[in-house]
């Protein structure tokens, strides 16, 4: 864990600006002279994406999370693969599962003609997006630093390695957080994120199919759509009840044993931990979550990034220039 970090009551939205600030040379005006028409652009092109697919929202809020968790917020896992080059996009955890690129190209070819040029970065831009679509869902508004720069590679075998899949355990998942420099609590309130969103039938089949821990009625109800034979494995299932209202109800159906995925009710145990305790705090306080959540986000998005001379801002956002 960061030897920066400090106790998750304590670091507050405030705090956490100034800390990212020093760190990674990231300000929320950092577009303000060169493009000020940037965030609405990128506003604009979100809430026409969701209007047309309400499902994009997620998509572009877990595309920031398997960019940041992967050597940095730094748009690595937009690259497409080449004849001498193999990127993220093929790797096991986003192979047939990430999407939003159509959405990320529409945003850079705006903003490429807003801003007069090739001025806004593509980390940037999924950074902002993750955040317009957590708040077009009634989520926070959370202030996104920027002035990331993309990455010029990116790494097939640490997006197998670095991002923890639906089957963690508790310790599996605290571990992958606390080797990104995160604790507990950004464990619990990004998993939080599952509030919007769905699921394919092939990532939680072992979860109603092995686990115990799963309430009965809600096991059976997935099972109708979700056999334990291949054919169906690509049919999807809402990761909590509202998948367009980013409220507590992902934290409610916990409480219930009605986590969609094993590493969701990893969570809730009902055994006294401290898991146990935030859970059942964040169910029942929207405005806790919504905070700690933008908090958490913050955090997570001042992973790594490249900056200053690091790294290049792509003119097309799925190749290097």
């Amino acid at each position: 864990m960061s030897r920066f970090q400090c106790s998750p009551l304590c670091l507050t939205v405030a705090a956490i600006i100034a800390f990212t600030h020093t760190c990674a040379q990231l300000t929320p005006d950092f577009y303000e002279q060169a493009c000020p028409d940037a965030l609405p652009t990128i506003r604009g092109v979100v809430e026409q994406a969701i209007q047309q697919e309400p499902r994009m929202g997620a998509s572009l809020l877990r595309l920031h999370f398997h960019d940041c968790f992967v050597n940095g917020c730094d748009g690595s896992n937009l690259l497409d693969d080449t004849p001498t080059f193999t990127g993220e996009k093929t790797a096991g955890p986003n192979l047939n599962s990430l999407r939003g690129f159509d959405v990320v190209d529409q945003i850079k070819s705006e903003l490429n003609s807003v801003c007069n040029g090739n001025v806004v970065s593509c980390a940037d831009i999924v950074a902002v997006a993750a955040r317009d679509s957590v708040n077009i869902f009634g989520g926070p508004a959370y202030q996104v630093l920027l002035g990331r720069r993309d990455a010029t590679t990116a790494s097939f075998n640490d997006a197998n390695n670095d991002i923890p899949p639906p089957s963690s355990n508790l310790q599996a998942l605290l571990s992958n957080f606390q080797n990104h420099g995160l604790n507990l609590q950004d464990l619990v309130v990004l998993s939080g994120g599952h509030t919007i969103g769905v699921a394919r039938c092939a990532i939680y089949l072992p979860r109603i199919t092995n686990d115990t821990n799963i309430d009965s009625d809600f096991r059976a109800s997935l099972q109708k759509g979700c056999p334990n034979a291949g054919a169906q494995n690509d049919n999807t299932s809402p990761l909590d009840s509202t998948t367009t209202l980013f409220d507590t109800v992902y934290f409610k159906d916990l409480l219930q044993f009605k986590g969609l995925l094993h590493s969701d009710q990893e969570l809730f145990k009902n055994d006294g931990s401290e898991t146990d305790g935030l859970v059942t705090l964040y169910s029942n306080n929207p405005e806790a979550f919504w905070a700690d959540f933008g908090a958490s986000m913050i955090k997570m998005g001042n992973l790594k990034p490249l900056t200053g001379q690091n790294g290049q801002i792509r003119q097309n956002c799925r190749r290097v220039n």
